[in-house]
């Protein structure tokens, strides 16, 4: 089927309600890392979707089985995989986490990102 310029999805225009929500306690490591999404996209499969996330002080364990890209917006996070490797991004960073990525996810500052997320079903 055809889109058309109606279809398109515009972040500051488009209605979305905030979830917030706290990782499984089990697996947070530090803080308090209340988080909160707008997604403001998911397509018709199920598999692609996108909207803003922003979380507070804390680190916790993180397994992947997306890919996710992020666009941090605000704020410093380290991301540790399981043998010690730690990348840091600050506000203005654009990285690509694969999926399978396990590790820790750490919001060393408040932080605030963009994201754009798939899912390949089956």
């Amino acid at each position: 089927m055809s889109k058309t310029a109606a279809d398109i999805v515009d972040f500051a225009a488009a209605r979305s309600e905030d979830t917030t929500y706290r990782p499984d306690p089990a697996k947070v490591l530090a803080g308090d890392p209340v988080q909160t999404v707008r997604n403001f996209y998911d397509d018709p499969s199920g598999q692609f979707s996108s909207g803003i996330w922003e979380g507070a002080i804390g680190a916790w364990r993180v397994t992947y089985t997306e890919e996710e890209f992020c666009h941090l917006l605000s704020g410093t996070v380290e991301l540790a995989d399981e043998s010690g490797g730690i990348r840091r991004f600050e506000a203005g960073a654009s990285f690509v986490i694969p999926a399978g990525f396990t590790g820790t996810w750490a919001n060393v500052t408040s932080a605030r990102k963009l994201y754009v997320i798939y899912e390949r079903k089956g």
